[in-house]
Order: structure tokens, then C-alpha cells, then sequence
């Protein structure tokens, strides 16, 4: 089953871009509950994450495309989800994790392309510091989509810390993984 695009784990890949345009209506939704809906969808996409991997391991269902096709998916709703909430809070406060953020996605995944084309991919593979800042990352998101756009609110507060914390992790992620490039990168060609 190994290198089919047809899969189950892809399936859920797929399903999870396919929520973006869900995503991003129900941010609109003109009803008090929109917030917890959108948050909802993101939890959703979160869990079919988690489940494309499980399934592609037990299933024996890996495949190069499903490598590609699910960071791809993974950042394409991040990077949705901290626009939306940029245009909610209109703030520099929320403006400044979320440009790190996006900004380091776009230099990691360069990066990664440029290492893969040299045949050092495993170099800057995933590390710990860059789940936790996932993790965080993904709490954060889901704590300001969930409530109004009130510095009031506690859950707001914890949001904003939560953002900065993992724009932080983002940024030592990024140095780690530029750290171990760093001999090819600076290799005369």
C-alpha cells in the first residue's frame, strides 16, 4: 500500500484543507456562538492531524504523497486561523507572534526543500521544541478563536501569553534547526 495517493490517511489530510473554507465562514457566522465554532473546526482538523499519522503507521499506509501533502495541509490552517485573528484583535499584540510565526514556517519549510536537495533532509527533521511549540501554538489558536475579541477576558489573556510563548519556541525551533543546517549552508559550492 506503500506510495498510494488514494488512502485513508490521505483521505483525512485532504478532509482537513477541505475544512478551511468551513473554517474561515464559520469565523463569520453571524451568531454569538461563531467563535466556538470556528474553534471547534480547528480542533476537528487538529484530530484528523493526529489520526492521518496514526493511520498511515498502523495502516502501513505511508506514502511520499501524504509526507508532502500533510505539513502542506498542517500549516495552510495556521496560517489562516492567525490571519483571522489578526483581522478580530487588529492589534500589533496579536500581529507580532502571529507574523513570527507565519515567518518562520516559510524559512523552516525553505529551508527543509533546500537540505532535502542536498541530501541532508535528516538534519533539520522534526525536533521536540518544535512539537511544543505546536502544541502550544495549537492551544493558543484555539483559546482566542473561542472567545470575543475582549482583553477582558481571562481566556483572551492566557491566549496572548500562550501566542508569545509560542512564537518564543518558534524562534529557538528556528535557530536549532538553522544551527544544524549551518555547516551546509555556509559550504563553499
Amino acid at each position: 500500500m506503500s506510495g498510494q495517493i488514494a488512502s485513508i490517511p490521505n483521505a483525512f489530510t485532504a478532509a482537513r484543507i477541505i475544512l478551511i473554507p468551513c473554517f474561515v465562514v464559520a469565523f463569520y457566522l453571524p451568531t454569538p456562538h461563531a467563535g466556538m465554532i470556528t474553534a471547534s473546526i480547528f480542533c476537528l482538523a487538529g484530530i484528523t492531524d493526529w489520526l492521518d499519522g496514526y493511520l498511515a503507521r498502523r495502516l502501513n499506509q505511508t506514502s511520499r504523497f501524504g509526507a508532502f501533502l500533510d505539513p502542506v495541509a498542517d500549516k495552510l490552517i495556521v496560517a489562516v486561523a492567525l490571519v483571522l485573528l489578526v483581522g478580530r484583535y487588529g492589534s500589533v499584540w496579536v500581529t507580532i507572534p502571529a507574523a513570527i510565526i507565519v515567518s518562520r514556517e516559510i524559512a523552516i519549510s525553505a529551508l527543509r526543500e533546500w537540505m532535502a536537495e542536498i541530501g541532508k533532509r535528516t538534519k533539520v527533521s522534526v525536533s521536540y521544541i518544535g512539537k511544543l511549540k505546536t502544541f502550544i501554538q495549537i492551544i493558543a489558536i484555539i483559546l482566542l478563536l473561542s472567545q470575543p475579541a475582549d482583553w477582558q477576558l481571562i481566556w483572551v489573556k492566557i491566549g496572548i501569553v500562550m501566542m508569545y510563548l509560542a512564537a518564543f519556541l518558534t524562534l529557538w525551533s528556528m535557530v536549532s534547526y538553522l544551527r544544524a543546517a549551518w555547516s551546509a549552508l555556509t559550504e563553499a559550492s
